[in-house]
């Protein structure tokens, strides 16, 4: 990533296992219960009066509730509010709204649909309610690539640093997919774990348990990170995107998509292989995508692949969130110097022949970490994040 150096100061997540970053990171660190990861103790009272929650959609609730929490872990920014961008993803959107909302105009008639259906479905309100609530002017985008999505705007807002264009940028993705229809659907294509119970690499894996929640970081250009005395977690410094063009929901089987996004990210960050300290795997607990996807590790790493971890096992699947959950637990990784155990698996598959760490937080030194993201479409998107130096 040419240009000026990303630091990442503040990082907030609204999770089943744990709201704000130090919850969150004991959460990966617990077992989960089998079912889906749907956040029902979320109140959001502390940023949205009564009829504001009511004109926000779940999704754009949580986005903005995560943005809260990293600017208030972040610190005071001295960044120019119209060089300050908000880069948030979604792979849904507002879905709890529009079905609520087609369901009201079959049994009631059109003239009950909501004047604010629109506003409240749209994809992009969850980075307009952020950047409209903090008054950040500068770009403000919403990028919808299924799976792979914050991952994507994380390294899409670094490039916005990197190159000039942005100070600041707040970026993640948020999402609130499980609605009744949003899990039929899911169900009916066999994605989801019959059992609800996600164990990621596991010979037994049957699908992925369905998540809520956002994810939101601050990126900061580094020197006025530095001259302001801020907490720096980490850096970015790669990111790639790629696409399979094989099928709409199933990986490409020999993993080529993967193994192209994964070497361009690492040459974009200047770093080889045997540089990288952990990957924090897509690793979704479906048969296809995680057989496709340590076949891709294997083929860019050879027999020296660092460890590997899908926190998923704990998270469950988010969505269009779930890169950016999955950023924050690499970033939370350099923190505390532990690498989380991959949740749920109990029997590696025969067939796999990496490292997964299982069991037991492992203790290590941290080094560049690969972050990949995996979505429908045949959308790969990975990130490499360093520690701080």
């Amino acid at each position: 990533m040419n240009g000026r150096r990303v630091a990442v100061t503040g990082i907030g997540v609204v999770a089943k296992c744990g709201a704000g970053a130090d919850a969150f990171w004991d959460g990966l660190l617990a077992s989960p219960e089998p079912g889906q990861r749907s956040i029902d103790d979320f109140d959001p009272s502390p940023w949205f009066g009564p009829k504001e929650a009511r004109r926000t959609d779940r999704f754009a609730q949580f986005a903005i509730a995560a943005a809260d929490m990293a600017l208030n872990d972040a610190g005071t920014l001295t960044a120019d509010l119209d060089r300050s961008g908000v880069l948030i993803a979604t792979g849904v959107g507002g879905l709890h709204t529009l079905e609520e909302q087609i369901v009201l105009r079959h049994e009631k008639g059109v003239g009950r649909v909501s004047p604010f259906l629109v506003p409240l479905m749209m994809c992009n309100a969850g980075a307009a309610g952020v950047s409209m609530r903090y008054g950040w002017r500068g770009p403000c985008e919403t990028t919808v690539t299924a799976c792979a999505a914050s991952t994507h705007a994380i390294g899409n807002a670094a490039r916005l640093i990197a190159m000039g264009i942005c100070d600041a940028v707040m970026s993640g993705g948020s999402e609130a997919a499980i609605t009744p229809t949003g899990v039929a659907g899911f169900s009916n294509m066999t994605a989801l774990s019959s059992a609800g119970i996600s164990r990621p690499f596991d010979v037994e894996r049957d699908g992925f348990v369905i998540a809520e929640g956002a994810g939101v970081l601050v990126l900061e250009e580094m020197e006025m990170a530095l001259a302001r005395g801020a907490r720096i977690y980490g850096e970015v410094i790669g990111a790639a995107s790629t696409a399979d063009a094989y099928h709409i929901t199933a990986p490409s089987p020999d993993g080529s998509g993967a193994v192209r996004c994964m070497e361009l990210a690492l040459a974009d960050a200047g770093v080889n292989a045997s540089e990288i300290g952990q990957i924090n795997a897509h690793g979704t607990s479906t048969p296809l995508n995680d057989a496709a996807e340590a076949k891709a590790i294997t083929k860019v790493f050879g027999n020296q692949a660092p460890p590997v971890v899908s926190t998923k096992g704990v998270t469950g699947h988010a969505l269009g969130a779930a890169g950016a959950l999955e950023a924050a637990a690499v970033l939370l990784s350099f923190d505390r110097r532990l690498i989380p155990p991959t949740a749920g698996l109990v029997n590696l598959d025969p067939e796999i022949t990496i490292d997964v760490v299982r069991d037991a937080p492992r203790p290590w030194e941290p080094k560049p970490t690969l972050s990949n993201s995996f979505g429908f479409g045949g959308h790969n998107g990975c990130l490499v994040l360093a520690p701080p130096s």
